[in-house]
């Protein structure tokens, strides 16, 4: 038997849709009577190589409910990754090769298990079952739902009304999701927001196949460090999981002071309770948001590295940001005099794409337009500057790199 009232606070923290409560209430009493602990099944499609903080939102809630000894199947979607789920795209996804999905899948596993329990995992490819489909079973697949139904989606009907191709195999894709529950029967499925009408069709479908039908979680979408759009490796705004401590640190130090206390309710341990009184603490004026953002930095930092990382790296912060002391350990950028053009100068954006911390040469004209890039504590208004070797450049709050000429 489980702590129903516990297992309810650490399921629903941080969560704004769901099943109605009194559907997962009877779920959670209902897997108690028969003296189990819930199956909890999340779904990922390997069709990048890294994770950030905002695909473990769903994977720290598992550990949580873990500890309370309940237990996880994730399914590795490498069948469902040469397809793409199609949800919020506004044009079809580029399909990936079942090479680059199982390179991608093995580099998920590693990092999976760095958060949640392999002693209470089971892990599934959904290629298992696909795999091994004959046409008559897609068929009898397909028949357990209508054009119209699928075209409720809210993406779908965008498309189809501003006549933007949809491809026949994306229909797929939320049958196949619905499908998996099928087979793992799980109790509960997670998953974002953007995520409500597949994991509704697996409902439909587990009915269907005569299944018991799981309860639903849905899970908001983490903003990045810019507070505004989703946290995204191609928008620049992401903090990843297999970064240097430092490097997590320096990022989570720049999101929003209204973010904070999501933040500690998707992609971190602490219990409820004490993220309510970090709340209340926040909003009557308490405590300092600056002084909770860095001990929010460390319980995030924590999860990923040592104790010893995570005080060198709130020490770095520390003379970095309050004693505006240059690191040691500061990254050069050497630059060479046939570098310069004809007024001696260099390009800014150039330099910095050279580095390989930013994903795009976008992204560093953006932080350039926005007042972000600054030369010795010069802000750089145009893209072509005057190179000084040992000068300093800063962007944002705390990245620094030094010129150096070869």
């Amino acid at each position: 038997m489980f702590d129903i009232k516990e297992t309810l606070s650490f399921l629903m923290k941080g969560v704004t849709e769901s099943s109605p409560l009194n559907l997962i209430e009877e779920k959670l009493n209902e897997v108690n009577k028969e003296d189990k602990f819930l199956n909890i099944k999340f779904g990922m499609d390997p069709t990048a190589p890294d994770i950030h903080l905002g695909h473990t939102v769903a994977l720290r809630k598992i550990r949580q409910l873990q500890e309370l000894g309940h237990t996880a199947t994730i399914i590795i979607g490498d069948f469902t990754g040469m397809i793409g789920d199609p949800s919020g795209r506004s044009k079809t996804r580029k399909q990936l090769t079942r090479e680059e999905v199982l390179k991608n899948a093995e580099t998920y596993k590693k990092q999976i298990f760095k958060i949640i329990k392999p002693e209470k995992t089971i892990m599934k490819y959904n290629s298992e079952w696909y795999g091994k489909m004959l046409f008559a079973d897609v068929l009898n697949l397909c028949s357990k739902t209508t054009v119209a139904r699928i075209l409720e989606r809210d993406d779908f009907t965008k498309r189809f009304k501003n006549q933007e191709p949809i491809s026949l195999h994306e229909f797929f894709y939320p049958l196949m999701q619905a499908y998996d529950s099928v087979v793992v029967n799980p109790d509960i499925e997670l998953g974002g927001t953007d995520q409500i009408f597949n994991i509704l069709m697996g409902r439909t479908i587990q009915k269907d196949y005569g299944c018991k039908q799981q309860v639903a979680v849905f899970l908001p979408l983490l903003e990045g460090i810019d507070g505004i759009e989703k946290m995204s490796k191609s928008l620049g705004n992401y903090i990843g999981i297999d970064e240097s401590a430092y490097t997590i640190y320096e990022k989570v130090m720049k999101i929003p002071d209204d973010k904070i206390i999501k933040y500690y309710e998707l992609v971190t341990d602490k219990h409820p309770n004490d993220i309510n009184k970090i709340k209340q603490a926040l909003e009557n004026e308490r405590v300092n948001p600056r002084d909770e953002k860095m001990q929010l930095a460390s319980e995030i930092v924590s999860l990923y590295h040592s104790a010893e990382e995570v005080k060198k790296a709130e020490e770095k912060f520390v003379s970095i940001y309050q004693k505006k002391v240059a690191p040691n350990d500061i990254k050069a950028i050497k630059y060479s005099k046939s570098d310069l053009d004809s007024n001696q100068k260099i390009n800014i954006i150039e330099l910095l794409f050279t580095t390989g911390k930013y994903s795009s040469k976008g992204e560093i004209r953006r932080l350039l337009s926005g007042g972000a890039i600054k030369l010795n504590d010069n802000k750089l208004t145009e893209m072509d500057f005057t190179p000084q070797s040992e000068a300093i450049i800063s962007i944002g709050k705390g990245t620094m790199f030094k010129l150096e000429e070869n």
